[in-house]
């Protein structure tokens, strides 16, 4: 759907999923480049859920002023998929007509994506801007949130290296990363990991021992392990969860694969083991300059596509440039590069 058929005045903006450093830049960049078109915005609370509930709230200049160090979404974000009901989506429909809201403007995951997808082929304007730590959506280099999560956990294995060092202990750090394991990898080479467990490679547990008793036998007395809370051993078809919980989206609430890993690690090797979870950690806080200007450049350019009447697309890193690219073609997930994920082991 091209062209000016139909005069926008009113965009709407939501961000959905789990928080991530970059939201607010993103948002104060949506703000401040649809005021040069003489475009208003709309706040949408809580995700998808506040479309379907009315919250809603005006977003002005002044909404945004100082907005862009700090992290989390001053909107608010849910977990929420309006799809699961037929009278939600109605709701949602109706909400859309109420609230005047011409185009939309959707920040979020693969989750919050395919539900922006489903909205373009229902003919509402739409665009994209990727958002998610775990860096899988498909279509662009790099999304905003993943280089402060790197950064969080690179400074954390650093600092678990002095402790390991000193006492001669095997160190195992839970991280992010549900079905890639791109934080794991990124940041266990950053950080000088001994083992780097993903997802996208079942691990045999034996081989990971093995490959710490060589570095004991070395005179390496201590290691670091990182493993993506999404790794699984090769002998277990399901993954390791501490609750049962399961979102909207059918995803269940990972975590705990840090600690059976440390415990069978000392089991099998004769070295004291300690475990560190890192959890909501990652990603929380002031993003990164690479972050703020990352998602700026998503706002700026989510706004000139709508302007442009290129609708049903999402904003992309590509090299250098950013790109629109079709919403349904990015909702694909993206895979750790093995070659990448090879060269760590050079250093094992």
């Amino acid at each position: 759907m091209k062209g000016n058929e139909k005069r926008i005045k009113t965009i709407g903006v939501l961000t959905g999923g789990g928080d991530c450093p970059g939201l607010n830049a993103v948002i104060r960049a949506v703000v401040k480049t649809a005021n040069q078109f003489d475009y208003q915005v709309i706040g949408i609370r809580n995700g998808w859920k506040g479309i379907v509930e009315g919250e809603v709230e005006p977003l002005t200049d002044f909404s945004v002023t100082g907005i862009l160090p700090k992290g989390g979404t001053i909107i608010g974000t849910s977990r929420t998929n309006p799809f699961k009901n037929e009278e939600h989506v109605q709701q949602m429909l109706t909400n859309i007509k109420k609230f005047g809201i011409d185009a939309l403007v959707a920040i979020g995951g693969d989750d919050t994506l395919s539900v922006a997808a489903r909205l373009h082929e229902m003919h509402i304007p739409v665009i994209g801007i990727p958002k998610t730590i775990d860096n899988d959506i498909s279509c662009t280099d790099y999304t905003f949130g993943f280089d402060t999560a790197v950064s969080i956990v690179t400074d954390a294995i650093d600092r678990l290296h002095t402790t390991a060092e000193s006492h001669h202990r095997i160190m195992v750090l839970e991280v992010m990363g549900r079905h890639a394991g791109w934080i794991a990898t990124v940041s266990g080479i950053a950080g000088g990991a001994d083992q780097i467990l993903i997802p996208e490679v079942p691990f045999d547990i034996e081989e990971v021992c093995e490959g710490l008793r060589n570095r004991y036998a070395r005179g390496k007395k201590f290691s670091i392990v990182v493993v993506a809370e999404g790794a699984k051993p090769k002998n277990m078809d399901d993954f390791v969860t501490s609750s049962g919980k399961i979102d909207e989206f059918g995803h269940e609430q990972l975590g705990g694969i840090g600690q059976i890993l440390g415990r069978e690690i000392e089991k099998r090797i004769d070295a004291e083991t300690r475990v560190t979870v890192l959890g909501h950690v990652q990603r929380g806080g002031s993003p990164t300059a690479h972050d703020r200007l990352l998602a700026t450049r998503y706002g700026v350019s989510a706004i000139q596509e709508l302007h442009r009447g290129n609708y049903g697309m999402m904003v992309a890193l590509q090299g250098d440039h950013i790109v629109p690219v079709p919403i349904t073609d990015a909702i694909k997930q993206k895979k750790v590069d093995m070659d990448l994920y090879n060269m760590a082991k050079i250093f094992y």
